[in-house]
């Protein structure tokens, strides 16, 4: 990688989110899914990434994962941008709140660790 093609990608995440590294509702957790609402079909004056994850969206609900995959941004830049996307009115995220199971040790675990620990014993 050129040392311009490091400044680029270096600056670029950094400019989309106006030097934000997370928002007030920027903590979506990966599998959050992104729900594209009739406001959002215009999206006019928005930036080209703002246009692709309304473009994605508008398919179906897609997960906030999914999109920094296919946008090849940073999850935590996907995060703040959805979050933007989501003050201006033009989409929704569905986020499952945290499970709490009573695991006989304190403080409780959530689901989704129990669920993490079974899928990675299951992989081995």
């Amino acid at each position: 990688m050129s040392e311009s093609e490091f400044e680029t990608r270096t600056v670029r995440p950094y400019a989309l989110t106006g030097g934000r590294v997370r928002s007030d509702r920027s903590d979506y957790p990966l599998e959050a899914l992104v729900e594209l609402l009739p406001d959002g079909v215009a999206g006019q004056g928005l930036t080209p990434e703002k246009r692709a994850i309304l473009q994605h969206a508008s398919h179906g609900y897609i997960s906030v994962a999914e999109l920094s995959a296919l946008l090849h941004l940073p999850i935590g830049v996907v995060r703040v941008v959805v979050s933007d996307l989501v003050d201006a009115g033009y989409v929704r995220v569905h986020a499952s709140d945290p499970v709490e199971v009573r695991t006989g040790q304190s403080p409780a675990l959530s689901l989704s660790v129990l669920e993490s620990v079974l899928n990675g014993i299951s992989a081995l």
